[in-house]
């Protein structure tokens, strides 16, 4: 079982300095998917277009400026109030979105307190993976182990 860290928030896309249009969001947080962020804008569609980016890039981006290619966030002030801005780019088009800072640092310290940085291997459960995988069936033998899937060139008649 995982745990999810949700929040919904108004963005705004920036059309031009002075027109901006409102767009609903959900940040998303899952801890079977520890390195990434999901977004989820609500365009008036019948669905929703969604982005996911490393978790790592929007805590940078409340900071400094960050990112580079598709996703690109940096921290800045629109009449006085400090928001995250991200530049989003992919072969349907570019926006370039607004985003309060306190709601967006708010929402990332609660996904950093469930899954701290350092420890998203963890959640993966890689290890416990290949442990699985490694680990011999009872009654099975160990022949596929000792054949050789690809008989040597030296062999007679594919001995």
């Amino acid at each position: 079982m995982y745990t999810v860290v949700e929040r919904e928030l108004e963005l705004k896309l920036v059309l031009s300095p002075e027109r901006v249009v409102p767009v609903p969001a959900r940040l998303t947080y899952r801890t079977d998917d520890p390195y990434a962020v999901h977004i989820a804008f609500h365009i008036g569609s019948e669905n929703p277009v969604h982005w996911t980016f490393a978790r790592e890039l929007l805590v940078e981006g409340v900071f400094r400026p960050c990112g580079h290619g598709d996703v690109r966030v940096w921290p800045t002030k629109v009449e006085g109030r400090s928001v995250v801005l991200m530049a989003l780019s992919s072969p349907d088009g570019d926006a370039l979105l607004e985003a309060p800072a306190p709601a967006v640092s708010a929402w990332l310290e609660r996904t950093l307190r469930v899954v701290p940085p350092g420890s998203e291997v963890e959640r993966l459960g890689i290890d416990d993976g290949l442990a699985e995988l490694l680990t011999p069936t009872p009654g099975r033998a160990d022949e596929l182990w000792l054949r050789d899937p690809w008989p040597s060139d030296e062999s007679k008649d594919g001995e």
